[in-house]
C-alpha cells in the first residue's frame, strides 16, 4: 500500500456504507470512485467489499483490516495537523464553524459580522447542520452545541442555558386568553410541529408524547419554518426563548419556559486548537457577545407586551 488515497478510498466507503457516498465524501465523482476501487481490488487478487442491493457496500474481512488500519494513519495524520494549527498564532486563514440552523438564523451571524470587522484576515466558513460534526476529524474547528461535550478531547465553554416555551402570532394568542400558565391549559388548541417519525430531538419527542396527532395542523422538520409557520397563524410552536422572544410578530402562548425541555449551549474545539491565535479570537468575540444575551437564552427577556422584548 504506497498511496494514501487508496486506504482513504476503503475508510470512506466503510463508513459511509456506499460508494456513492464515499465518493461525496472525498470530493470525487462515482465513476472516479468506482474504478479506483476495481483497480484496487484487483491489483491485492482481494474483495474488499460485498457489493448488496441498493448499492450498499459492506466490507469484507481484508477490507475491514484494511479500514482498521487507514483509521490509524488517518488518527496520526489528524493529530499533527492539529498539533501544527495549534501552533498557529496568526490572526488570518480558515475557521470552519457547526451551528444549528436556529441560532446561526436568530443569534450567531450579527456576532459573526462583528469579528469579520475586527479580523479580517479570517475567513468564517459556517457549517449549518443539527449533527454532531467532528472535531477530532476536523470536520469542523469550532461548533455549538446544545448540550455538555461528553469527548474528553474537546475544550469549550458553556455561554447560558437553552429555554422552551409555547409561542404564537400574537393575535391568535390573544384570541385564545393569552398566555396560559400552565401547559394543559393549551389543551384544544391547534399546534406546529415536526415532521412524523422525528426522534432525537427533546421538543419533538415531547409533542409526540403529550399531543394527539390530529392537533398539529402543520409540520415542518425546520425550527426556523416552524417559527414562520406560528408568525402566519398556522399554531402554536415549541421554540427556543432566543428565538421566540426576540422576534415581534410570535408572542408567548405559555408564560413560563418549560424546565423539561431546559438545555445549554456550548461552544467547543478540539483541545489541540485551543490556543490557535484565530480559534481564541473567536472564543473571546462571539462566544462572549453571545454569552452576554445569557438572559435572552434563558428565557428572561420576558415581553412586557405580546410581541417586544424586555431586556
Amino acid at each position: 500500500m504506497d498511496d494514501w488515497n487508496e486506504l482513504r478510498l476503503v475508510l470512506a466507503i466503510q463508513r459511509a456504507g456506499s460508494l456513492t457516498a464515499a465518493a461525496k465524501a472525498l470530493a470525487v465523482d462515482h465513476s472516479t470512485a468506482f474504478r479506483r476501487l476495481n483497480a484496487l481490488e484487483a491489483r491485492l487478487d482481494l474483495r474488499l467489499f460485498e457489493r448488496l442491493p441498493g448499492g450498499l457496500y459492506q466490507t469484507t474481512a481484508a477490507g475491514e483490516r484494511m479500514a482498521v488500519a487507514a483509521e490509524r494513519m488517518e488518527d496520526e495524520a489528524l493529530a499533527l495537523d492539529r498539533d501544527i494549527t495549534g501552533r498557529d498564532h496568526r490572526l488570518s486563514g480558515r475557521l470552519r464553524v457547526t451551528s444549528s440552523e436556529t441560532l446561526a438564523y436568530s443569534r450567531l451571524t450579527r456576532h459573526l459580522a462583528s469579528f469579520r470587522q475586527a479580523h479580517p484576515g479570517i475567513v468564517v466558513e459556517l457549517a449549518i447542520d443539527n449533527r454532531v460534526l467532528s472535531l477530532s476529524r476536523r470536520e469542523a474547528d469550532i461548533a455549538f452545541r446544545p448540550v455538555r461535550p461528553r469527548e474528553g478531547d474537546l475544550w469549550g465553554r458553556k455561554l447560558a442555558g437553552m429555554a422552551w416555551t409555547f409561542y404564537g402570532a400574537p393575535a391568535l394568542v390573544a384570541a385564545n386568553g393569552g398566555p396560559a400558565t400552565a401547559t394543559a391549559d393549551l389543551a384544544g388548541q391547534t399546534f406546529v410541529g415536526w415532521q412524523e417519525g422525528t426522534a432525537g430531538i427533546r421538543a419533538a419527542d415531547w409533542l409526540a408524547q403529550h399531543l394527539p396527532a390530529d392537533a398539529i395542523a402543520y409540520r415542518s422538520n425546520s425550527l426556523v419554518n416552524q417559527a414562520v409557520a406560528a408568525k402566519a397563524g398556522l399554531g402554536l410552536a415549541l421554540l427556543p426563548c432566543y428565538l421566540g422572544d426576540s422576534d415581534p410578530a410570535l408572542a408567548r402562548a405559555l408564560a413560563e419556559p418549560m424546565p423539561e425541555l431546559t438545555g445549554e449551549l456550548w461552544i467547543v474545539t478540539h483541545g489541540d486548537l485551543k490556543n490557535t491565535a484565530r480559534i481564541r479570537a473567536f472564543f473571546d468575540l462571539v462566544g462572549n457577545g453571545l454569552a452576554a444575551e445569557k438572559r435572552l437564552f434563558e428565557g428572561h427577556g420576558v415581553p412586557a407586551v405580546a410581541g417586544t422584548v424586555r431586556t
